[in-house]
């Protein structure tokens, strides 16, 4: 046996199936979509944006669209800003996977959302919705983004 031998071993044993540094990007995907989370809750897009990159990627309603960082700000900013969750949960529990070289990443959600939204009147509406979306990401160096959603909303 080489010394290159125990060496190959000791990498495989240590970084291989169910490697160490796969269940903490596990975690870290977990972490960001509860970040995602909070930002509803806290009717916060700012937050909601930390994360998303340039290049961000949005199917929904038969539509694909590429939404620039100030698009995506001036959609969400008054919707969260409208609307006030008293009620913004994962329905079941959030399916994490990331890919075998650990540079993608994908969150599979069932969120339950209840709350009050006010209208351009001043009216309030109670609003109460399931939906169901996909959160891609990609870590570039160090660090995960999130790439795009994909979602759709129960009838």
């Amino acid at each position: 046996m080489t010394i290159r031998t125990p060496v190959l071993l000791l990498l495989v044993a240590t970084f291989g199936a169910g490697s160490t540094w796969a269940a903490t990007d596990v975690e870290a995907l977990r972490a960001l979509h509860e970040k995602v989370m909070e930002a509803h809750r806290q009717s916060n897009v700012e937050l909601l944006l930390e994360d998303e990159s340039a290049d961000y990627t949005v199917a929904s309603r038969g539509e694909l669209l590429r939404p620039t960082i100030a698009q995506r700000r001036e959609r969400l900013g008054p919707y969260l800003r409208r609307t006030a969750f008293a009620e913004y949960k994962d329905a079941v529990e959030p399916l994490v996977t990331v890919s075998k070289d650990g540079t993608l990443g994908w969150v599979v959600v069932q969120v339950q959302a209840r709350g009050v939204q006010t209208g351009a009147d001043g009216e309030k509406e109670t609003i109460e919705f399931v939906s169901a979306w996909i959160e891609l990401y990609e870590k570039r160096g160090r660090r995960w983004y999130r790439t795009g959603n994909v979602s759709n909303f129960k009838e």
